[in-house]
């Protein structure tokens, strides 16, 4: 790499990085100590999982003569890398009143000196290698960024006071098109990352899957489209749910999407706000996507129908940032797939069990971080993510 090309680099990573703490802002340590549900994690702890990261598979092998900022650390902000040590049981993670957030952001400050100097002077060989680990890192920092505002909206959602994450008005979004279709005549197409740019692993390899002919909705089901299906009992027809989508209703109580006010409201990032009707429907489960599609006479896309339309010469509408969209895919490895060398081996493929695929991104994905192949995936209960649907018919 070129020094043009590592000046770059390293301010690429430094506005990446400072856009982790830009979230934070208008938090204070209180909030971002507190962790509200076993699948959701500390602001603190994402701050500091991610400089982590860049400490354990970066600046230990790739920085001479560096030393951990804290050793003790390792078993603190490890996530679930068998490989690299034990680690703090992530349901207990909001037990960590120490560190501090000041020594978080010490911690965060220490590795980003050390990354630039690493990212100026690292020897070229060396620096061939450490490369694709600092490429994955800052695509990693922001899935957390999107994992931080997802987690502390779940958070503030359980306080009687409704707090704001911003302060700022929302962007005016355009008005949704007219609901209609969008033909696809199916046949072989080429699924998965190829080419230049980044990809995650389980986005390749790009292989060829053979589609029948279907039709894909042009935009993101609707607040006012899902309303409809609520005042039609939805939630009370079991015939419209898989079944262990009928037993979570039952045994949670589910009448609408997470974070659905009583009042017609919906607790958003800026606080409680009135439901707009043409906004896209986010914060379901997949099993909530699958019982709307079901009642509306169609189903969901399969990831790599969706895939396939989105690449196709006549896209359909609102395919990324305003809500993750689920599909019928199981989270399974493509076909003679490998997982990444190293470590990071265990950052895709060992959760390929038990997950359903969503495609596109959402109003909390960092610009610059969505593309056609990338494949996000959750249990089929998750609903504390911006996800939500778009149907799909057969022709």
């Amino acid at each position: 790499m070129h020094s043009a090309d590592r000046v770059a680099f390293a301010e690429r990573f430094a506005l990446v990085r400072d856009a982790s703490l830009a979230l934070t802002r208008s938090l204070n340590a209180e909030d971002q100590c507190v962790q509200a549900m076993p699948d959701a994690s500390p602001t603190k702890w994402h701050l500091a999982h991610t400089s982590w990261f860049f400490e354990t598979l970066v600046l230990q092998p790739y920085a001479r003569g560096y030393r951990c900022f804290d050793a003790r650390f390792a078993l603190l902000f490890n996530s679930y890398y068998e490989s690299l040590g034990p680690r703090h049981p992530r349901p207990l993670r909001g037990l960590l009143t120490r560190p501090t957030l000041a020594e978080v952001h010490a911690y965060r400050a220490a590795v980003d000196l050390a990354m630039a100097d690493l990212l100026r002077e690292c020897p070229a060989q060396d620096f061939a290698l450490a490369a694709p680990l600092i490429e994955l890192g800052l695509q990693h920092e922001q899935q957390h960024q999107e994992l931080m505002l997802t987690d502390i909206l779940h958070l503030f959602s359980l306080n009687p006071l409704l707090p704001a994450v911003f302060d700022t008005p929302a962007a005016r979004r355009s008005t949704p098109p007219a609901a209609g279709w969008i033909e696809h005549h199916g046949g072989d197409v080429a699924i998965g990352h190829a080419g230049a740019g980044f990809a995650f692993d389980n986005e390749t390899p790009r292989h060829t899957v053979r589609l029948l002919p279907f039709e894909l909705a042009n935009r993101l089901v609707t607040n006012g489209e899902y309303q409809r299906f609520i005042d039609d009992g939805g939630y009370a027809h079991a015939a419209l749910w898989l079944s262990d989508g009928w037993a979570a209703v039952q045994a949670h109580g589910w009448h609408s999407p997470l974070h659905w006010l009583p009042d017609g409201r919906e607790f958003t990032l800026r606080g409680a706000q009135p439901r707009d009707s043409e906004e896209p429907v986010r914060h379901l489960s997949f099993f909530e996507a699958a019982a709307y599609a079901e009642w509306a006479g169609a189903r969901l896309p399969t990831e790599f129908e969706w895939e396939a339309a989105v690449t196709g010469a006549s896209p359909p509408a609102q395919a990324f940032g305003l809500a993750w969209q689920w599909t019928r895919s199981s989270y399974d490895p493509y076909p003679r797939f490998r997982p990444a060398a190293g470590a990071v081996s265990e950052y895709n493929g060992k959760f390929m069990v038990g997950q359903i695929v969503l495609r596109g991104s959402s109003v909390a994905t960092p610009a610059g971080h969505a593309r056609a192949t990338y494949r996000n995936f959750f249990p089929p209960a998750a609903r504390w993510q911006f996800s939500g649907l778009r149907l799909a018919r057969d022709l």
